[in-house]
């Protein structure tokens, strides 16, 4: 086996600056959630379960790394980051429930609707998502009074957040999946385009176009990254899929097959798994060589970029 050290040293390296990342975001999160006390402690403690039950923390990372691309530096982007989190954790939660996926385990741990009944599941979710604006409007208090510029941006970010979480987003390709779970007849391309552009790609366009919103990236610029991202959350949830067929439990941490088990359409059973794998490279292809048309320091946001679409778990 001929691999050079030099070449072991840069991997554990990438993977230590991304733990680090990691830590990092975690410290942000902890930083915004509610202290658990007074009558509804509860669901504060269901809050937290759900939202510090580890994971690659992919969202707001890529968030941050889009700020840092277009020269972003002060902590406005944080408040920002923690919501993404919230925003993404809420939409676990809701969809491990036993009216829509039922699942029992989710990184390697009991669901939340499990461990505090599906009653306060419910109500942690909707308490998530609530507090997340919350906080991402406490990005107000970090300006200075007279930079309207940054007044107008932060403005603009709770715009995306809103727009891309809701029935234009995430939200609209969540209930339309819901809706044609309930009928017999499989699911065309052009309906399953939607769902995924929707329900996956969503996110990941709203956290990398509010990076690049909050550092003042020129509009075209925005554009492009909004581009890059949809492919990039296409490509991430056609890999969901391979994996869901070729993936085990304890890779993944979570039941694998339940798209089969739950006669559920999906990229791999429209497209074969061939040609789904092929359309990952060839989408995640695409996003990176978006990605090298922009300025600044690229390495670490690519990288990360082609690790959500190389995942094995």
């Amino acid at each position: 086996m001929n691999i050079k050290i030099e070449e072991l040293l840069a991997a554990l390296n990438k993977k230590e600056e991304q733990k680090e990342k990691v830590e990092k975001i975690e410290a942000i999160l902890r930083e915004y959630l509610p202290e658990a006390n007074g009558y509804q402690s509860v669901i504060m403690e269901a809050m937290e379960y759900s939202l510090m039950a580890g994971g690659k923390r992919l969202r707001p990372m890529l968030m941050m790394e889009t700020y840092r691309l277009f020269g972003g530096e002060t902590e406005v982007i944080y408040p920002f980051m923690a919501a993404m989190e919230m925003i993404h954790t809420y939409s676990l939660v809701h969809d491990d429930l036993p009216a829509m996926d039922n699942d029992e385990y989710r990184r390697g741990r009991k669901t939340t609707h499990i461990v505090y009944g599906e009653d306060m599941g419910i109500l942690a979710g909707d308490a998530l998502l609530n507090y997340a604006y919350e906080t991402a409007f406490r990005a107000f208090d970090l300006l200075d009074e007279s930079d309207m510029e940054e007044w107008k941006r932060v403005a603009k970010a709770l715009s995306i957040l809103g727009k891309k979480t809701g029935i234009d987003g995430m939200l609209g390709g969540q209930s339309v999946d819901v809706e044609n779970d309930k009928k017999e007849q499989e699911l065309d391309r052009e309906m399953l385009d939607y769902i995924y552009e929707n329900k996956t790609s969503a996110l990941i366009e709203c956290a990398m176009t509010i990076g690049a919103t909050l550092a003042g990236a020129r509009e075209e610029e925005i554009q492009k990254i909004e581009t890059l991202a949809g492919k990039i959350g296409i490509a991430f949830q056609i890999q969901d899929d391979i994996l869901d067929v070729t993936g085990t439990m304890e890779e993944l941490g979570k039941a694998v097959g339940s798209d089969e088990k739950n006669h559920k359409t999906t990229y791999v059973t429209l497209e074969g798994i061939k040609k789904a794998g092929e359309d990952v490279k060839e989408l995640t292809k695409e996003a990176l060589n978006l990605l090298m048309e922009l300025p600044g320091e690229q390495e670490f946001l690519g990288e990360l970029l082609l690790s959500l679409c190389t995942r094995r778990k």
